[in-house]
């Protein structure tokens, strides 16, 4: 039966893959995800943390893209490929990881608001429609100044304020599920809420789970960058940072684009990948969607 099981998920994933593959932006998306995570992890191979230090710098302030600074320099004489390309491992990490708590909160909850339908539903409910209207970015920013400036706190900000809408869609998903004919004949066969939640309803919603947290991921790194340049940051170098640091510095009356459009760019570059790949996966994992596409 084990040898059964395997067999049958090696083929849903082949299939998957094939579906997937189909999707010229969604595969697009995904080798500038490729790229962009496997520079960051082997950045401390060819780098390291002391380019971010503004003593480190050994070029000319804002000086323009030259053969020793290929994307120029900052305003301490850093080098804005170097701070890039360190700067992208707190982006991608606090994207990655506050999209995670955002989707553990938003699952467990939207679950909870759906299976339970008395008060302990509707508790749930009014909780997130309470957190639904609160403005995300706002209530970030205080939390983010309170509990003080580092990777956690960021993380944390950006998590607890951006679950509602997973919640919403989860519990929407398991409305759907619960109303199937077999969940009826588990419940008069003695499952309790346990074996409902976690053996019938989280695999159903865990196509929909991935393509949202892919999506999440996006919003997590432009609400960082959007923290940043408004100074709250993780006291560490991030596309954000740099975005900010350009800002303070004038570097847009100074003439430095590169200081303003590369961070920008490498922004704009991760998001829409990231999207791309949410919305291919939505066509390929959601069986309407990949009816009306075909």
């Amino acid at each position: 039966m084990s040898n059964l099981a395997w067999v049958r998920r090696q083929r849903s994933v082949s299939r998957f893959w094939r579906d997937f593959r189909t999707h010229k932006a969604g595969m697009a998306g995904l080798v500038v995800l490729v790229v962009a995570v496997v520079l960051a992890l082997i950045a401390p191979l060819f780098i390291d943390a002391g380019v971010t230090n503004v003593v480190s710098g050994t070029g000319a302030k804002l000086a323009p893209p030259s053969l020793d600074y290929p994307l120029g320099t900052d305003e301490s004489g850093r080098s804005v490929l170097l701070m890039i390309w360190w700067g992208s491992r707190t982006s991608l990490l606090i994207g990655f990881l506050a999209a995670l708590l955002s989707m553990v909160i938003g699952t467990v909850l939207g679950i909870a608001a759906g299976h339970f339908r008395g008060w302990l539903g509707a508790i749930v409910l009014r909780v997130t429609d309470w957190f639904l209207v609160l403005p995300s970015l706002v209530t970030a920013l205080v939390l983010a100044a309170i509990l003080g400036g580092s990777t956690a706190t960021i993380i944390i900000a950006i998590g607890v304020t951006s679950w509602p809408s997973t919640a919403r869609l989860i519990r929407a998903q398991t409305l759907a599920v619960e109303a199937r004919p077999y969940i009826e004949r588990s419940l008069a066969l003695g499952a309790g809420h346990w074996h409902i939640t976690t053996r019938h309803v989280l695999p159903n919603v865990a196509p929909l789970l991935l393509a949202s947290t892919t999506l999440e991921v996006a919003s997590a790194i432009v609400t960082e960058s959007t923290l940043a340049f408004l100074g709250v940051s993780a006291n560490k170098t991030s596309w954000g940072t740099m975005l900010r640091g350009s800002y303070d510095w004038g570097a847009a009356t100074a003439g430095a684009w590169w200081y303003i459009l590369i961070p920008g760019l490498c922004i704009v570059a991760v998001v829409m990948a990231f999207t791309l790949c949410g919305r291919a996966l939505e066509t390929v994992l959601n069986p309407r969607l990949r009816t009306r596409a075909a």
